[in-house]
């Protein structure tokens, strides 16, 4: 029975992630990249809360956060903070179908950063797979074009390249996280909500924004950064295959290509699917008879 309700939450964050960058898109219409992040991080922090007032854990959080405070301040700025402002200028700057794969090439970073910084070692598969990836990184940013490295937009692409070293970063530094996860999570957009307000009203006004922009960024708020995330740990935590769930996430990229395309008209070029072709592989040669990661733990 635990089987089938891990398998049913794996799927339900998968297919609610799916649809995030369709969604972002749809949100950079009435925010600013800031003014998205400040809105969607509030929508998540109420939807963490409530969640933690559900499982009777928000009486740890002040502990929690006394116990080692500049941690957590230092995850917070990372992410949401630096993170998703990262991201989301990213998406703004490029189309969904590149930004999307791109970012997903985060888990080879974290293969490379982690041999730095937690002194893992790295495996013939593992170089095999920073190969597949990056050559996908490529593929996909030259639009095909690899040898002439032409980028039409070489500083969207750079963003969303730093996204992946941010995301990496933040992971390797939760390996030290020994709080409930949720509550780590809430404390990070919680410390990271004063920065990100003062930048927003720093950068300009807040615009006027109808409900259909409000709906929006809740629904970013609530299934990016909230609601799914709590939905993929109780996959995680009552799965006696971690690797069969973590093996879920793969289809994702391809259902939000197909999204996409249908909700937003956006042109999938061939180049992006050959590109993100190439990313998967590297992550499944990774995944090949390899040690967990700290991602997947």
């Amino acid at each position: 029975m635990n089987e089938r309700y891990a398998l049913g939450y794996g799927l339900a964050a998968v297919l609610l992630w799916s649809t995030v960058a369709t969604a972002f898109k749809i949100t950079l219409d009435f925010f600013s990249p800031i003014q998205m992040m400040v809105a969607a991080s509030v929508v998540s922090a109420i939807a963490l809360i409530v969640i933690a007032i559900f499982q009777d854990k928000l009486h740890l959080l002040g502990r929690t956060f006394i116990a080692r405070p500049f941690y957590y301040l230092l995850l917070g700025l990372i992410n949401p903070f630096a993170y998703y402002l990262i991201l989301f200028k990213a998406y703004d700057l490029l189309p969904a179908s590149q930004a999307q794969p791109l970012n997903y090439s985060w888990a080879i970073t974290l293969t490379l950063m982690a041999a730095v910084f937690l002194g893992q070692k790295i495996r013939k598969q593992d170089w095999a797979a920073c190969g597949l990836g990056y050559l996908g990184v490529v593929v996909i940013a030259t639009k095909g074009d690899v040898m002439a490295l032409q980028f039409d937009n070489p500083f969207g692409v750079a963003l969303a390249l730093l996204s992946t070293l941010l995301w990496a970063m933040y992971w390797i530094l939760n390996t030290k996280n020994q709080a409930d996860p949720v509550l780590g999570v809430l404390l990070g957009f919680l410390v990271s909500l004063p920065f990100s307000v003062g930048l927003s009203l720093y950068l300009g006004d807040w615009p006027s924004v109808p409900w259909q922009g409000w709906a929006a960024v809740s629904y970013v708020g609530l299934f990016e950064m909230g609601i799914t995330f709590v939905l993929w740990l109780n996959a995680l935590r009552l799965t006696r295959n971690t690797a069969r769930i973590s093996n879920l996430i793969f289809i994702s990229p391809f259902i939000s290509l197909l999204l996409l395309a249908t909700i937003i008209g956006e042109e999938i070029h061939v180049s992006t699917l050959a590109g993100l072709v190439l990313i998967v592989c590297g992550l499944l040669v990774q995944q090949w008879k390899g040690k967990k990661k700290p991602a997947t733990a």
